[in-house]
């Protein structure tokens, strides 16, 4: 019978591409038969076809008791071939396993080469019961004659001591004697095994530094060198006095040797030994840097990646020495290995100072644009550009080798440069401002929401930056680059909302800010996004209140068609923003149009002093009414109605754990339900009359407003007396175990559903505010006083003076503010409140409330005294309300 051999089989796959599956189901049912026989030639023969097949992915486990049989063969050649395939097939739950144990203690003491032959497939079949059996035969293997046994059974020890430790006190002592070896591959095993088993503890092998020191000054073997280096960096840190010590050969070592391998492990040592502490230290730190640096510019990609690793470790110790090679691994940055360029951003995070970081964020930042090799501008060059040339923002501008998740991370890592420890390293931030706008036009990125938190941020810390940051806001309002690109993807549409935001909140910064109000009200931000249109409506608000009180300082009747037509443009366009779909849009734009439409019906009324000397209409009431004509301001009195909404209180950043800080309320319990689950229901009617007969009501004379109020009052009475008819849940005081368990499970029920429930709206509806009409007081406007403030014909300044401002220092508010102990008493009428703007800034002109009259003689009219009736009660006679009842206590 001819038998197909492991050649026979690879060149009939080779030949059954098309239909392997058949040829190989074929091979193995001659397998099956083969492995059978009592033959062991022809056994491991399939075995080793076997082992073959499994390579390719063909289980073989149902061959395991054979693949022990051909393990125990006497025959080297047939021992070897068992031994691999149970290094290619077994696992650590395989059943024979147990039945190796005799086989290999007898195979260990046998001839070196089966010894050699176990030795090796030991190693990759050993479990834990394994290595209980054969330690002993392996420890007392390492004093055999022949060096390639002991070098074997070194390294088969390492891997049963993993899988049995408690042996390691047993075969540290000969591993130990191992390193005196006269063979040198044995002392090499020895070191590479203590090397491993040091990393778990390495405290256990601090007595063998005398002798590995020995080794690490005469030994010239550069892959033993290696392992006892990384030994060494493992006991230094448990050893101060091995630093000291260490420093001289590693020191020669990093000089003279030519093996880049050993030069780094040398570099590593040096920065996780701490080495590199203290006087001594800094010249071998300048020494492993500049090695270092000469990697990063070497062609091999897995030097660089080792070098960027190995420096951002220096760094925290010895950033200067890293600066001196900024340009070096800036320039990495731009490699074409993503795995280098994060490691170069990571390198650039743990090495910038207040010093280096322009300079780092103007090479990044010039990374973003389409060619990097052109000489980087500075942040207001660039943005004076993109502001005077607008470009469309479009894939096609930028670099094509940089993704969009390598562009973001970049976009990101600048951030986080600058604004880490509240921009602490900043020193420049007009500077700043100007990147975060250009990074909004080049990072072609979905990052505009975090650059919009940094520049409101900013802007609210650092009070000098303020006037330059309005100039910004302004040019990148009036620019379309961004508004024309709003809904394509990484156009950073959320700066406009800072912009606004920014002008809006510091319009007095503004030089011309009528000028500004037809860009936040222009059709284009039509494409915004609502959030972003309510800004620019409360900002064109803001800035238009700004701008006409201003303008009533220095009023002239000319300046009368311009404020009207302001005015009519601005309630066109709200007016349109009144019908949004969104409730934010919606609700800015109807405030802003009650207010218009009130401060066109006053420029529409007013009359100029030339027309002063005019008859006064007949047909109705004038604003004029109840003012000396000679101490009337010469403006329309509206122009002062917006400006002193937003400028009462001063915005400024709130500290990081003011929230924290909020005590809570005394009683307040979040668990604690507000309507009760029913439990148990009685139902508790109302009594009967005593008398069973109805109270007949007396019939008062009521004009028509009385008998509305009296069907009102009836509709009431019937509506409580349904209400009290309802069935109400009469609970238990105390609460069962059970009962609890049940509130908890339907109350995290409800939760569970709630939670992303977007149309869950709260049922209880806010009571209506009832309104006492016998407070009002009547007060006549016949004869009313000047109005204050204006007596004496001088107006306050809005504007702070121009030269205040410095650009050379800037002042940061870290802190923020925290909540105040006690609720701040309100402003008295007629007190002057607390001004809210910086020092240096005059405080605006707000109206007044004017103070109460006190009318001489008889009223014209007699007040009208309201008669209430009231609800009938249950059981009583209700008797009829007099005039006396009614009066307002005294």
């Amino acid at each position: 019978m001819w038998e197909r051999t492991l050649q026979d089989l690879i060149r009939g796959l080779r030949a059954n591409k098309k239909d392997e599956a058949k040829f190989i189901a074929k091979a193995v049912d001659e397998i099956r038969h083969e492995i059978k026989t009592d033959d062991m030639e022809l056994k491991a023969g399939a075995v080793l076809k076997l082992t073959f097949l499994d390579m390719l992915g063909y289980d073989m486990s149902w061959a395991s008791f054979h693949v022990v049989e051909v393990m125990s063969s006497p025959k080297v050649h047939l021992k070897s071939i068992g031994y691999l395939a149970a290094a290619q097939s077994f696992e650590q739950d395989t059943d024979v396993l147990m039945l190796t144990t005799n086989s290999l203690k007898k195979d260990l003491t046998s001839t070196p080469a089966d010894i050699a032959v176990t030795l090796d497939g030991l190693s990759h079949i050993v479990t834990p019961e394994l290595a209980r059996d054969i330690t002993p035969e392996l420890i007392a293997m390492l004093n055999h004659s022949r060096p390639n046994i002991r070098k074997r059974a070194i390294l088969a020890l390492y891997k049963t001591l993993m899988k049995y430790p408690e042996a390691i006190s047993q075969a540290r002592t000969r591993l130990e004697e191992k390193l005196t070896d006269p063979d040198p591959s044995v002392v090499a095993a020895t070191v590479n095994v203590l090397c491993e088993l040091a990393r778990r503890n390495p405290k256990d092998y601090l007595m063998l530094a005398p002798q590995l020191f020995h080794l690490l000054t005469s030994s010239t073997n550069n892959w033993m060198l290696i392992k006892i280096i990384k030994l060494f960096g493992s006991l230094s840190p448990h050893e101060p006095r091995l630093v000291k010590k260490l420093q001289p050969p590693i020191t020669e070592l990093i000089s003279t040797t030519p093996a880049i391998s050993l030069l780094y492990e040398c570099v590593h040592t040096c920065i996780i030994g701490g080495m590199l502490q203290g006087p001594s230290g800094d010249s071998l730190a300048r020494i492993c840097v500049s090695k270092l640096a000469n990697f990063i510019q070497d062609a091999d990609q897995n030097l660089k990646y080792i070098s960027l690793l190995a420096m951002a470790k220096i760094v925290p110790t010895h950033p200067h020495l890293i600066t001196e090679y900024q340009d070096t691994i800036i320039s990495s940055v731009n490699d074409q290995d993503i795995s280098i360029r994060m490691r170069a951003l990571d390198l650039l995070s743990a090495m910038v100072n207040r010093s280096n970081l322009q300079s780092i964020v103007q090479q990044l930042l010039a990374h973003l644009v389409k060619d990097p090799s052109s000489v980087p501008q500075t942040a207001t060059q660039s943005l004076s550009q993109n502001a005077s040339s607008a470009p469309p923002i479009t894939p096609n501008s930028f670099s094509p080798s940089q993704s969009p998740a390598y562009r973001l991370t970049l976009a990101q890592r600048i951030l986080t440069l600058c604004s880490q420890s509240t921009y602490e390293n900043v020193t420049n931030f007009e500077w700043y401002i100007s990147v975060l706008v250009d990074l909004a036009h080049v990072a072609n990125v979905d990052i505009g929401s975090e650059i919009r938190d940094q520049l409101v941020d900013i802007v609210g810390r650092v009070r000098g930056v303020r006037r330059y940051a309005v100039k910004l806001m302004y040019s990148l309002l009036s620019d379309d680059t961004i508004t024309r690109n709003a809904g394509e993807p990484g156009s950073c549409s959320e700066v406009l909302w800072a912009a606004a935001w920014i002008c809006g909140e510091y319009c007095l910064e503004l030089s011309e800010p009528e000028k500004l109000l037809p860009y936040l009200l222009q059709p284009e931000i039509d494409n915004l996004s609502s959030d972003i249109i309510a800004v620019y409506i409360q900002a064109a608000t803001k800035i238009f209140g700004m701008w006409a009180s201003e303008l009533a300082q220095e009023w002239e009747d000319d300046s009368l068609p311009e404020v009207k037509q302001v005015v009519e443009s601005i309630l066109n366009r709200t007016r349109e923003f009144s019908g949004s779909q969104y409730i934010e849009v919606q609700e800015r734009a109807a405030n802003a149009v009650e207010l218009f439409v009130f401060i066109q019906a006053d420029l529409n009324s007013y009359c100029p002093k030339s027309d002063l000397s005019a008859p006064v209409s007949l047909v109705g009431p004038s604003l004029n009414d109840g003012f000396d004509q000679h101490d009337e301001p010469s403006f329309p009195k509206s122009l002062y109605l917006i400006q002193p909404l937003f400028s009462v209180y001063e915005l400024n950043p709130v500290a990081t754990h003011a929230q924290a800080s909020v005590p809570l309320p005394e009683g307040l319990d979040l668990d604690a339900w507000i309507v009760p689950p029913p439990r148990e229901v009685t139902p508790q009617l109302e009594k009967p009359e005593a008398d069973g007969a109805e109270k007949k009501k007396k019939k008062v004379k009521k004009g028509k407003g009385k008998e509305e109020a009296s069907s009102s009052n009836k509709k009431k009475i019937a509506k409580a007396k349904i209400n009290s008819e309802v069935l109400t849940p009469v609970e238990s005081d105390t609460e069962s175990p059970e009962e609890r368990a049940l509130r908890e499970k339907r109350k995290a029920e409800r939760l569970a559903q709630l939670r992303d429930d977007p149309y869950y709206i709260l049922d209880d509806k806010p009571k209506p505010h009832v309104y006492d009409v016998d407070s009002i007081p009547i007060v006549h406007l016949e004869d009313m006083p000047p109005m204050p403030g204006f007596s004496d014909g001088k107006y306050p300044t809005l504007r702070a003076n121009s030269n205040t401002f410095s650009s050379g220092s800037f002042t940061i508010e870290r802190d923020g503010e925290m909540p105040a102990a006690a609720t701040p008493p309100r402003p008295q009428a007629g007190s002057q409140p607390i001004s809210a703007l910086p020092s240096g800034v005059a405080t605006p002109v707000r109206l007044m409330p004017f103070p109460e009259y006190e009318v001489s003689g008889e009223p014209p009219v007699e007040p009208i005294k309201v008669v209430r009736t009231k609800k009938k009660t249950l059981g009583k006679k209700k008797k009829r309300a007099t005039p006396e009842d009614d009066a307002p206590n005294s």
